[in-house]
């Protein structure tokens, strides 16, 4: 009997098996009356292969697998082996020199720093309906996503038992209650991916259908995930596709040479990372790769997947002097290959979820991320915006004085604001190797630098596109972040530090009740510069729109010299409500603002029918709306 059918090995030879983990792996069946594991494993041109375990000992001689047809999948079923024991897999090469390595495709993996998988059979019964139901509206483009980063092992930490990482399911206690709280609609979660090196914060994936055995089973993670969506809360997972660590135990040299990454090392080494990329013109592996997208949104019911380095991807000379790459057929520098494994990716996985998210972090001006293939695109449905988030902090990194000759770095973005659907991120990258926290890339001195965050968080929540903070940026952490501690909750006690919290959690209450501020983020029709030219005061204005064309004006003083008397346009006679001032005490600020709203004056100004005379507080925004509700 034959584990995989004919069609199974056809279409994974071919790159099409895009459900692989059904069948490869380790799989609790029942044969000739017996209770076991099916063990499937990808290993061409090899002597033999063994499943060696606790089942048996870890005597090669008998759990000898077999080889199905010319497919170079190896396959057999051991009676008797249970839920939670270890094994590997052992091959014979063709030279003689025996490997030993971690199942490819393991759901459980041992907790570092043991390397071998576990058998899993991941039985949970889910209770997110509700959500699972509504995600399709909830995910809509024209509904506000603002995105909470996070990294599982270090955002809380349990001081009482030697400073460890909460589990789990105490997360699931803690986690979608402060988010629900601070009103984000999504996590983001840094890879969750079984990986041996703590400090590679997950991006050193070792086993791509594994959640970590650090914080728990993979039930307790599906516990975690299901808790967020009783909660309203989404679900992103870092996912990396665009390099794998050279550990002995894992994919590398997988059957004593290469098989996942290329052979040649100007095609298959990372000299950035020193780790391997995989070989995406190799059919299998792009069944191994979309199988592994597929498994987290059909077994953990993830909403969304943020698709690590995607520029690394898409250049054979990303991070290569001249004559370290290889250039394509054209003779160009574009990665033919990865290409058509992002365009079937991002297929595969919107024709079985079109309500779910495939994100980019796309560093360089690659054509239509975020377009769908049969448009030419590389079909993801956003991409972070890298260069809104260099451009920013180099302008609030400039002391006040000049920035009046660097209004462009404010203004540039709208050149390019709706070539993409851009998420405006502030991310795990800012605040790590030397580069300060976010708090301390800003200039002045103390109140400064508060009231520079403040207005710079307006002005990102004021942006058309969706919203990412790391966590600890909201409430003003002052040092980088450290992967081995807590973040530093203590802060909070202080004035200056909860006043971020409060304006963060504002922020995402009016960005999601305020369809002027979210319906159109991905749309010229929703952003509307009144003055971008006072370079003199330091000052922008812009208006948000939602479909009905209702406003919301937003005003930035990016200096700390208050304007008394501002005149900006507004085409609505009547009162205008302040719904944001980031000067209010409660947010640390000084208190100026204007006294909850103000009435329009018949006094063109901006080639717009009437004015609204404004307090623009030091360092502040302000947002207003026609209206006194």
């Amino acid at each position: 009997m034959s584990w995989l059918t004919p069609e199974e090995l056809y279409l994974f030879n071919e790159g099409r098996y895009h459900r692989a983990y059904e069948k490869m792996g380790a799989h609790f069946a029942q044969l000739g009356g017996k209770k076991g594991v099916w063990f499937s494993v990808w290993a061409p041109n090899v002597k033999r292969v063994s499943a060696v375990g606790d089942f048996n000992g870890w005597d090669t001689e008998k759990g000898l697998l077999e080889p199905l047809e010319n497919s170079g999948i190896w396959s057999a079923f051991i009676p008797g082996a249970k839920k939670g024991q270890a094994y590997k897999f052992r091959m014979e090469t063709l030279s003689g020199h025996y490997v030993e390595k971690a199942d490819p495709f393991s759901f459980w993996s041992e907790d570092p720093p043991r390397t071998a998988s576990k058998i899993s059979d991941i039985n949970y019964s889910w209770k997110d309906k509700e959500w699972m139901q509504t995600r399709k509206d909830r995910q809509a483009a024209s509904q506000a996503i603002s995105i909470y980063e996070v990294h599982l092992g270090s955002w809380r930490r349990n001081p009482s038992e030697g400073n460890r990482s909460l589990t789990y399911r105490e997360l699931a206690e803690e986690l979608p209650a402060y988010v629900k709280e601070m009103k984000y609609t999504h996590v983001e979660m840094m890879p969750v991916m079984e990986h041996p090196f703590y400090g590679s914060w997950g991006y050193q994936t070792t086993s791509y259908f594994s959640p970590s055995g650090r914080y728990g089973s993979p039930e307790d993670f599906m516990f975690l995930v299901d808790r967020l969506h009783q909660e309203g809360i989404g679900v992103i997972l870092d996912w990396v596709p665009s390099h794998f660590p050279a550990d002995d135990f894992a994919l590398a040299n997988f059957t004593g040479g290469p098989l996942f990454e290329h052979a040649d090392p100007r095609l298959g080494f990372h000299p950035e990372w020193k780790s391997l990329i995989f070989n995406y013109g190799r059919r299998e592996v792009r069944s191994f790769l979309i199988s592994s997208a597929m498994y987290w949104l059909d077994r953990f019911h993830v909403d969304g997947i943020r698709v690590d380095a995607v520029a690394s991807m898409l250049y054979l000379d990303y991070s290569r002097k001249p004559g370290e790459w290889v250039p394509n057929m054209y003779g160009g520098h574009e990665n033919l290959e990865a290409v058509h494994f992002l365009k079937e990716l991002n297929e595969s996985v919107y024709k079985a979820y079109p309500d779910i998210h495939m994100i980019a972090e796309e560093s360089t001006a690659w054509p239509k991320v975020s377009a769908p293939t049969f448009a030419g695109g590389l079909g993801f449905d956003m991409k972070w915006d890298m260069g809104w988030m260099h451009d920013t902090f180099q302008y609030f990194q400039k002391d006040p004085v000049y920035r009046k000759y660097h209004q462009n770095d404010l203004t540039f973005r709208s050149l390019y604001a709706f070539s993409e659907n851009f998420v405006l991120s502030i991310s795990h990258d800012e605040v790590v190797y030397g580069k300060g926290s976010v708090l301390n890339k800003m200039s002045g001195d103390e109140w400064q630098k508060f009231a520079n965050l403040r207005v710079l968080y307006a002005y990102m929540f004021a942006l058309p596109g969706k919203k990412l903070l790391f966590m600890g940026s909201e409430f003003a952490q002052g040092s980088e972040w450290n992967h081995d501690s807590s973040l530093d909750w203590h802060l909070l006690q202080y004035p200056s530090h909860r006043g971020i919290s409060f304006l963060i959690r504002y922020l995402n209450h009016i960005y999601r009740n305020e369809s002027a501020l979210h319906e159109l983020d991905f749309s010229a029709d929703g952003f509307e510069w009144l003055d971008a030219q006072d370079s003199d005061h330091s000052i922008i204005s812009f208006y948000r729109k939602n479909k009905k064309g209702e406003e919301v004006l937003c005003a930035f003083n990016m200096t700390p010299v208050p304007q008394y008397g501002y005149h900006l346009g507004v085409n609505t006679s009547g009162f205008w409500k302040e719904i944001l001032s980031t000067d209010a005490t409660d947010y640390g600020g000084s208190g100026m603002g204007n006294m909850g709203g103000v009435e329009a004056e018949s006094i063109p100004t901006h080639n717009r029918k009437y004015s609204l005379r404004l307090t623009l507080p030091p360092l502040g925004a302000v947002f207003l709306k026609a209206g006194r509700i």
